[in-house]
């Protein structure tokens, strides 16, 4: 078949061009057939190619093991099986090109970028071509396409993978609706967190999320999500729901971003400390026990999934001043479970504790 194959690429006229790499071939057809979720399905020389994934989302947790399930089948089943080569890439937000994950044929395979030595087919049963990710990052979540390609057919099938996580919106210590979007991305990362989705706002949003101002989303879109509608939020006549201003210039327009944090591995501690201590002796007295002054993304993602539950003001990495109450009380700021923030204050004033992370 691949002899014959090489003969037709070689006779047919307009197909020189087609890309090869390390002896795989890669279809960017896209069969008419096939809606995403589900199944594909396809006729070819009396036999239908069919691909199979699950429709439901699949929810895991950063730095766990995944299988994106993908199945394949020919119908009328044929006596012997053929070799198919196997394509799993995952679509990328805002029109980009695809990212290449894994291409295989037969027992030959090949991962690239960053999920090199991460992934692999199952393979546990016949015409199973399932995908095993390994050390789940903060970047693995979305949609990913399995493609089956037989002879000149082929046929594909989406899964969308999603982890566990809170969204939080931030603004930097310049203030208010001072990012662009690559400043965005930047500041998210060095919060241990990446600019969040629609779909992950829109899921923070039903469960209560409320912020009147706007930040930018993965898609270079700005939006922002209210529950309760008010005068200064789009005004009192506005049902709830997620704002948005469409998408924004991704240089030259300015506002804050909403991050998603996943699920920790690691430890998230209020130090008890003897003093009150400046953000410089904050740092000093993490390391000193063994840790790290915790990040902005670690310190949400620790009261969202560990419960964290302190009434103490404590500084994190970027110069903030914030506390995580999950059980609200008297005394200790609104009546609505939540991360507090004190905004930055003068780093060189010994005024509060601080929140160490310990990684696993």
């Amino acid at each position: 078949m691949g002899l014959l194959l090489a003969v037709l690429v070689l006779l047919l006229p307009g197909v020189s061009g087609l890309p090869f790499y390390n002896g795989f071939y890669y279809s960017n057809g896209r069969n008419p057939g096939n809606n995403g979720h589900g199944h594909g399905e396809g006729l070819f020389s009396g036999v239908k190619l069919v691909v199979e994934t699950p429709e439901e989302t699949l929810f895991t947790y950063r730095g766990a093991s995944v299988t994106l399930p993908c199945r394949y089948r020919h119908e009328p089943a044929l006596a012997s099986p053929r070799p198919v080569r196997v394509k799993w890439w995952k679509q990328l937000e805002n029109g980009a090109p695809e990212q290449d994950v894994l291409v295989a044929i037969g027992p030959k395979h090949r991962s690239f970028g960053d999920y090199r030595g991460r992934v692999h087919l199952r393979r546990d049963e016949e015409r199973d071509v399932s995908l095993e990710i390994r050390d789940l990052r903060l970047e693995d979540y979305g949609r990913y396409r399995c493609e089956v390609i037989d002879g000149l057919e082929d046929q594909s099938g989406l899964v969308e993978l999603e982890l566990r996580g809170v969204v939080f919106p931030y603004q930097p210590p310049r203030g208010r609706y001072r990012l662009n979007f690559h400043e965005a991305q930047q500041a998210c990362e060095e919060q241990d967190a990446v600019v969040a989705s629609f779909e992950q706002l829109f899921r923070a949003w039903e469960e209560g999320l409320d912020w009147c101002n706007a930040g930018w989303l993965q898609d270079a879109s700005v939006q922002y999500p209210i529950t309760l509608p008010r005068q200064p939020c789009g005004g009192l006549g506005l049902a709830p729901g997620v704002r948005s201003y469409g998408p924004r210039h991704r240089r030259l327009h300015r506002y804050d971003v909403f991050c998603f944090a996943a699920a920790l591995r690691g430890q998230v501690y209020y130090l008890e400390h003897p003093k009150k201590l400046t953000l410089a002796e904050a740092t000093e007295a993490c390391r000193e026990d063994g840790a790290q002054i915790a990040k902005v993304g670690q310190l949400f993602a620790a009261w969202k999934f560990r419960g964290l539950d302190r009434c103490d003001a404590g500084w994190l990495a970027d110069g903030s001043v914030r506390y995580p109450v999950a059980h609200p009380r008297p005394h200790c700021g609104p009546p609505e479970a939540g991360v507090r923030s004190f905004g930055f204050p003068d780093p060189h004033a010994a005024s509060y504790g601080v929140y160490c992370y310990r990684p696993r």
